[in-house]
């Protein structure tokens, strides 16, 4: 399998070439074409109660698994939100991922859906995180909503839970106030954020879907009736 990511950064979209046989597993929606000899099958992963449990995490409660029939195959991908999208090769310790940001992935790669805090519930950014893991080597493909910087965690880093893709398994982390107290918190308009401990990588988005989404909501006139 080999992906290709073009149009960076604001409107990213992956073409990910199958040998024959070769499989890619993807969100619902996430394909924008593909080739003739593409077969897509699409199905509940895990079965009904694991697919429950994804959907609860943000993600859909079905995938599409795309094979390359009869020679070499091409499937486009691109996120929901503009922005950029990156490859991440799969290692021993995996990933976390913030539920929206995840795409597809290599079929042997197992998405979990883990509890990111109770804290988050109030910032309207869920309250599950994905935990991605593979026993063997694989790619995972994630989106964001703008540009992604890919921040090094050496002891400790602060990140506001709205920019977060994804970060290193190796990292410890807790979701909580901003500033002090809740008050200053919400005065300081940077709501929750998450602490990272350890050694590993982080990745960010440059911009927040939820304080975009707010204030184009401003901005719009106000519904009759």
């Amino acid at each position: 399998m080999h992906i290709e990511v073009g149009y960076r950064p604001s409107q990213a979209m992956a073409k990910v070439v199958l040998g024959p046989g070769e499989q890619i597993r993807a969100e619902s929606g996430a394909m924008v074409g593909m080739s003739t000899n593409i077969h897509m099958e699409t199905q509940a992963q895990g079965g009904i109660m694991k697919g429950l449990k994804r959907m609860f995490g943000g993600e859909s409660f079905f995938q599409n698994t795309f094979t390359a029939q009869g020679g070499q195959g091409e499937v486009l991908l691109a996120h929901t939100l503009c922005g950029d999208i990156v490859t991440l090769d799969m290692n021993p310790n995996g990933y976390f991922v913030q539920s929206s940001s995840y795409i597809a992935s290599s079929p042997w790669v197992n998405i979990d859906t883990k509890v990111g805090g109770f804290k988050s519930f109030f910032a309207g950014e869920g309250v599950f995180v994905l935990q991605a893991t593979a026993q063997q080597p694989g790619q995972m493909l994630v989106g964001a909503f703008g540009g992604i910087q890919e921040l090094q965690c050496d002891g400790n880093l602060v990140i506001d839970t709205g920019h977060l893709v994804a970060w290193d398994a190796t990292l410890n982390y807790t979701v909580g106030k901003s500033a002090n107290g809740w008050m200053a918190s919400w005065l300081s308009g940077e709501g929750l954020v998450c602490h990272f401990e350890g050694q590993g990588r982080i990745w960010i988005q440059t911009r927040n879907p939820n304080e975009y989404g707010s204030a184009i909501a401003a901005l719009l006139p106000p519904r009759e009736g």
